[in-house]
């Protein structure tokens, strides 16, 4: 019986997403607008970003979107150590008391505040007085500074950080980095990691497009280390399922998850801040490979990423399904399947907002669901009439 459940996921999960889809204000998605937004990067003379002094007092739309209040019923991240890479993460922040083991004491610093914001999305408990939790909110935090105190890195840096996080006993490391060069160092330490059983994973784009002028900005690329055999790569989306407008685009995104207008948690202290782009979104698949890894405790690092492709929910963009990852068998042949897939075609903000393409979606959703249930009616009844056996 548990494997017919744990079958029926991806339809169940895939019905739930088109309801919400449906729902009145599904596809608002907008944070609380007098939140900070958090950033990669700081000025050389700039202050530390203090903690903030506001609240989400509402669930955040990724709430729903992933229904992570059905898969906390079965996995909350428990056993699991997430490392993330990064600018270090607060040891100071209430939703993660407990929790984070800094590599070093400056890892335990977080001056910028996109480390801590991306461990919250992964972690972060839930609050009295707040509505946001993190993906994975018993999981345990391993916080790694692989940049200057202000938020700039190199390959090497990020290397030494994948390393550490390695030698940590991290089974996901998140790094939310995306290099336009491959480095020999940053290729080293993500094979450390696949020899170590740990999953990397990485943004298939950088939050801010490539600089460079003309036709080139727009031109699909791969990004470091996300395009690495074995990493899982990310891309953002929005409430609506679409990039904003001029984003980089990716040569290959293994995944897509929320990654417009999310919210965490600060550097310190119990406000939220708000963000967007790819390294964002990062947080959000790393909180559901611990949660696959937490409900499963002998799968591996390979098997981890393809439960959570195989189980993604297909539209525009393949979205990340962490209540289908967990609860979901795949197919044997599954991975043979995943390895012929086609790269992942991303579509834009659209003028309107995203209404033609909420429509669509709804519309696919419900059709979809009509051609369900008369299969359904169709086999159901010669299925009980052969005694259940296969035709």
């Amino acid at each position: 019986m548990r494997a017919m459940r744990r079958g029926a996921a991806p339809l169940m999960s895939a019905m739930a997403l088109v309801a919400a889809a449906a729902a009145p204000g599904a596809a608002a998605g907008s944070a609380d607008e007098t939140l900070p937004v958090v950033v990669q990067t700081l000025a050389d003379d700039a202050p530390c970003r203090p903690a903030s002094g506001k609240r989400a007092e509402q669930p955040p739309w990724t709430q729903d979107m992933l229904g992570l209040d059905r898969v906390w019923r079965m996995a909350r991240g428990q056993g699991v150590t997430v490392a993330v890479v990064g600018t270090g993460v607060g040891t100071t922040i209430p939703a993660l008391a407990g929790r984070v083991t800094p590599v070093g004491a400056e890892s335990g610093q977080d001056c910028v505040g996109h480390g801590s914001f991306v461990a919250g999305l992964i972690a972060a408990a839930p609050r009295e007085g707040s509505g946001f939790t993190g993906v994975a909110p018993e999981a345990r935090i391993l916080a790694v500074r692989a940049t200057t105190p202000r938020g700039a890195t190199t390959p090497a840096k990020a290397a030494r950080g994948i390393e550490a996080a390695v030698a940590g006993g991290a089974k996901v490391i998140a790094v939310p980095f995306a290099f336009p060069d491959r480095s020999a160092k940053l290729t080293a330490a993500v094979k450390l990691a696949r020899r170590a059983d740990a999953l990397v994973v990485a943004p298939a784009v950088p939050d801010q497009p490539p600089r460079q002028g003309g036709a080139d900005a727009a031109q699909p690329r791969d990004y470091w280390p996300a395009a690495e055999p074995g990493v899982l790569s990310v891309v953002d989306f929005a409430a609506d399922g679409s990039r904003p407008p001029n984003a980089a685009v990716p040569r290959h995104a293994d995944l897509g998850a929320p990654g417009d207008r999310v919210v965490s948690v600060g550097p310190g202290g119990e406000g939220a801040f708000t963000g967007s782009g790819s390294s964002l979104a990062v947080g959000f698949a790393a909180g559901a490979a611990a949660l696959v890894r937490s409900y499963e405790p002998g799968i591996d690092a390979n098997r981890t990423r393809t439960r959570l492709l195989g189980s993604s929910y297909t539209a525009a963009v393949p979205r990340l399904d962490p209540y289908a990852a967990v609860s979901g068998v795949l197919p044997a042949d599954f991975a043979a399947a995943l390895a012929q897939a086609r790269p992942v075609t991303l579509p834009v903000a659209s003028p309107d907002g995203g209404a033609r393409s909420r429509s669509m979606l709804i519309a696919t959703g419900g059709v979809s669901l009509v051609l369900l249930v008369g299969a359904l009616g169709w086999m159901v009844p010669r299925a009980r009439a052969r005694g259940w056996r296969a035709g």
